[in-house]
């Protein structure tokens, strides 16, 4: 298995090829009890700003909003949230055209979450898709997952899983491995690699291992905790305990 110095020497032979491409929850940020607080750690943002400088590409692919990640990281990366559905383009978060008619849909599902969800469960309305959060209430996890079930038949919605989270979303062919796969075609990228810490990380892992074995330099790397899936820790070539490695991570890539 890579170690994390191979992934650093490997995107570092040949940077102007590289691919950077990392998540943000648990990621660069830790992991919060209220969502709307997660921050990046205070160094990631010039990080990635030096690191768009000398790298082929440098990305953040989040289920966050695109817009949230705009207030929080720096111009230098390129942002894309909402797993594909949303992207920073010239400071302006450009949206699928495919998903814009969701908005109003998403809006009653959020607003149904709301009125029918026992208070503990955090309701994040992300504009196009929808969170609804039991980190402090786990034992409602199950409940919660049923009522997604039942609300994605409801609005014809496709629902996900996430760490302590359930998620509702447009029922479109987009998700992180998507994206991964196609910023790395656009890049023409002989090495990559892909940092992430969820389920939801899943398909773009799934993209790198793609790239791998077409002949790219492909590298997957798992932030690795107690509450990491096992299928999670199964894809990855390499694994970090917590936000602080990554950022070394990207530290080093820049020594």
């Amino acid at each position: 298995m890579p170690t994390v110095a191979d992934v650093v020497a490997a995107l570092r032979r040949q940077p102007d090829r590289s691919a950077v491409i990392v998540d943000f929850d648990g990621t660069l940020a830790p992991i919060v009890e209220d969502p709307a607080a997660a921050r990046p750690l205070p160094e990631v943002p010039a990080v990635l700003d030096a690191l768009a400088d000398r790298y082929g590409l440098v990305a953040v692919v989040s289920g966050r909003p695109a817009a949230f990640l705009q207030a929080h990281l720096g111009p230098g990366p390129l942002l894309v949230g909402l797993y594909g559905l949303e992207r920073v383009e010239d400071d302006t978060v450009v949206v699928d055209p495919s998903v814009a008619p969701w908005a109003a849909i998403v809006d009653e599902a959020a607003a149904a979450a709301t009125a029918e969800l026992p208070s503990a469960v955090g309701v994040e309305h992300k504009g196009l898709s929808l969170t609804l959060h039991v980190r402090t209430a786990p034992e409602l996890g199950d409940d919660v997952a049923a009522w997604a079930e039942r609300a994605a038949a409801r609005w014809g919605l496709a629902t996900g899983a996430a760490r302590m989270s359930t998620e509702l979303h447009p029922p479109v062919e987009v998700d992180k491995g998507t994206v991964v796969a196609g910023l790395l075609a656009e890049a023409r990228a002989e090495a990559a690699c892909f940092i992430g810490d969820d389920v939801g990380d899943l398909p773009a892992l799934a993209a790198v291992a793609s790239f791998a074995a077409a002949g790219g330099a492909g590298y997957r790397v798992v932030v690795a905790s107690e509450e990491s899936a096992p299928e999670l820790l199964a894809a990855a070539d390499a694994t970090v305990p917590g936000p602080s490695a990554v950022l070394d991570l990207l530290r080093a890539l820049l020594a």
